[in-house]
This record gives C-alpha cells, sequence and structure tokens, in this order.
C-alpha cells in the first residue's frame, strides 16, 4: 500500500485479467450469436422466394409460326395478358410515321421491337390506365383501344389518346431462332 500513489488507480491486470482473452471471448460470442439468429431467421427468409411453379411461368417459349401476318395471339404470362402481333407492313410504316407525333409517353417504333424484326410486336396487353385489356383495331390510330375508359393506342402500342399514362410495356424477350422467341 505504501507504494500506491494517491489518486493512481490500481493495476488493471492485477487480478490475472487478460485483455486480448476477453476481447477475443467477446468476439467470438457475439459472432456466435449473430451465426445462430442468422440460421433460425434463413428459413422464414427463404420460405419468401417464389414456388417452384410460379417460377416456371417466369418466361414462356412461343413458336411464332402460329401466327400469320397481320393477326395477333394473346398469351397468358405472369397472370397477364401477352400479345404477340405480326405486324403488316402498312402497320410497320404508319408506326414509323408516327415517330415523330406529339406524344404522352415518347418512343420511336425501332425501340419498341428487336433490331430487325419490326414485323414482330410483344406487348403486355394491360392498359396503364387502370388495367384493362384493350382489343385490337379499335382505336383512332389503328392499334389498340380499350374500352373501360377510351385510351387509344397505335400500331407501335404507344398511348395517343385517352387517360392512360404510358405506351403499353415491352416485356423482356429474346428471339431463339427465327421461328422461336422467349419471352420473360
Amino acid at each position: 500500500m505504501a507504494d500506491t500513489v494517491a489518486g493512481a488507480s490500481p493495476d488493471p491486470h492485477a487480478a490475472g485479467d487478460d485483455p486480448s482473452r476477453r476481447d477475443f471471448i467477446h468476439i467470438a460470442a457475439t459472432t456466435a450469436a449473430i451465426g445462430a439468429v442468422a440460421g433460425l431467421a434463413w428459413p422464414f427468409i427463404d420460405q419468401m422466394n417464389p414456388a417452384g411453379d410460379t417460377l416456371a411461368l417466369a418466361s414462356v417459349e412461343f413458336d411464332l409460326t402460329k401466327v400469320e401476318q397481320g393477326q395477333q395471339v394473346v398469351l397468358k404470362w405472369r397472370g397477364k395478358p401477352l400479345f404477340v402481333r405480326s405486324r403488316t407492313g402498312a402497320e410497320i410504316a404508319k408506326a414509323v410515321k408516327d415517330d415523330t407525333a406529339s406524344m404522352r409517353d415518347p418512343a420511336r417504333d425501332e425501340d419498341r421491337h428487336k433490331p430487325g424484326k419490326a414485323e414482330w410486336l410483344i406487348l403486355v396487353g394491360t392498359c396503364t390506365h387502370l388495367g384493362c385489356v384493350p382489343t385490337f383495331g379499335g382505336g383512332d390510330y389503328g392499334g389498340w383501344f380499350c374500352p373501360c375508359h377510351g385510351s387509344h393506342y397505335d400500331t407501335s402500342g404507344r398511348i395517343r389518346k385517352g387517360p392512360a399514362p404510358k405506351n403499353l410495356a415491352v416485356p423482356e424477350y429474346a428471339f431463339l431462332s427465327d421461328t422461336k422467341v422467349k419471352i420473360g
């Protein structure tokens, strides 16, 4: 006691405590706790992933030989209608001519189909206003018309008149061959 200076604290290691050992124990315990929580949480997180049957519907392959020029086929894809249309030369020419027209959601026709495949137009078939299904050939612009609230789309699926704020959506797709397309 005589060696202790007044106001100085006693040696923290006097009792044999090793700070590096104590720090290691704290880090190891924290790591083990985090691992245990992650191990318990993973099954709950994993069950939120889509089921296998849902993932199978994420993409669809379609044989284009089933569609004649000037016709449209409606497929069901991800619970929505999907329009696969074989456009005529006149429809393509009208769409390209209208590229410079004033539009609510401007888009060029060439940006709405794959390069070199202007005759194939693939669109999600739900009106961007309230999700109704437009019909082809009833609008003022030779394209689709939504009878629910009067949206008019042209031959490229671009909104031209009515309450819809956006063009008909173009899904991700790729041509697997000249006669087969994979959507999604």
